[in-house]
C-alpha cells in the first residue's frame, strides 16, 4: 500500500526589503504539521540565519523568526508548489508542480540572489526556470541543505554554516538587529 500523499508548500515570506530568496524544495513533515518554514527543531536554517548576523540563536516565536528574516532582507519559499511524497526526503518527491519563481522575482525586483537550500531545490529551479530572464538576471547559489540528516561532507551546523557564510557574504546587507520590526 502506497502511503504517499500530495503535499503543498506555503505562500512565500517576502516583502519589498527582500534581497536574498532562500528556496527550499518542499517542507518536511514536521514543517507541514506546524505550518512553519523549517519547523523541524533540528533543522539548521534558523540557527544559520541568526549566526550570519552574529546572533546566538533564533527567537523562540516563529513570528519573530519571520520578522527577523524579513528585516535582514531574506525571503523564504520553495521551488516546489506541490508533489506526491511519503515522509520528508527529497528523494521521495514525485509528480511535482513548481512554484512560479519567475513571477515572484518580477513582483520583487530587489531580490538579487537566489540561495537554493540543497541540491533538489537547485536542480528543480534550473530545470524549470534556469533559462528564464528573471532567474538568469540573479546570482543562483547551491548551498548545502540545512536538513539535520548528516552527509559525508556536512555532518552538523558548523560545517554548513561555514559554506553558507562564505557563499552569502557578498550578498548580505548590514542591518540593525530588527527582531521587532
Amino acid at each position: 500500500m502506497d502511503s504517499a500523499i500530495r503535499v503543498h508548500s506555503f505562500p512565500p515570506v517576502v516583502d519589498e526589503r527582500s534581497q536574498c530568496l532562500i528556496l527550499g524544495s518542499m517542507p518536511g513533515v514536521a514543517s507541514l504539521q506546524l505550518h512553519q518554514y523549517y519547523g523541524n527543531a533540528r533543522n539548521y536554517l534558523w540557527p544559520i540565519l541568526y549566526a550570519l548576523h552574529g546572533l546566538p540563536g533564533p527567537d523562540e516565536r516563529y513570528e519573530d523568526r519571520l520578522s527577523f528574516a524579513r528585516a535582514q532582507g531574506f525571503a523564504l519559499w520553495d521551488t516546489i508548489a506541490s508533489c506526491v511524497r511519503e515522509g520528508s526526503l527529497d528523494s521521495n518527491i514525485r509528480e511535482l508542480q513548481p512554484n512560479d519563481i519567475p513571477g515572484l522575482l518580477r513582483a520583487y525586483p530587489a531580490i538579487r540572489v537566489i540561495a537554493c537550500n540543497g541540491a533538489k531545490s537547485h536542480g528543480e529551479l534550473l530545470r524549470h526556470f534556469g533559462g528564464t530572464p528573471e532567474v538568469r538576471a540573479r546570482a543562483v547559489l547551491r548551498l548545502p541543505s540545512t536538513s539535520p540528516i548528516p552527509t559525508p561532507k556536512f555532518r552538523g551546523l558548523e560545517d554548513r554554516l561555514s559554506v553558507w557564510r562564505e557563499m552569502l557574504e557578498p550578498y548580505l546587507t548590514t542591518r540593525q538587529d530588527s527582531r521587532n520590526d
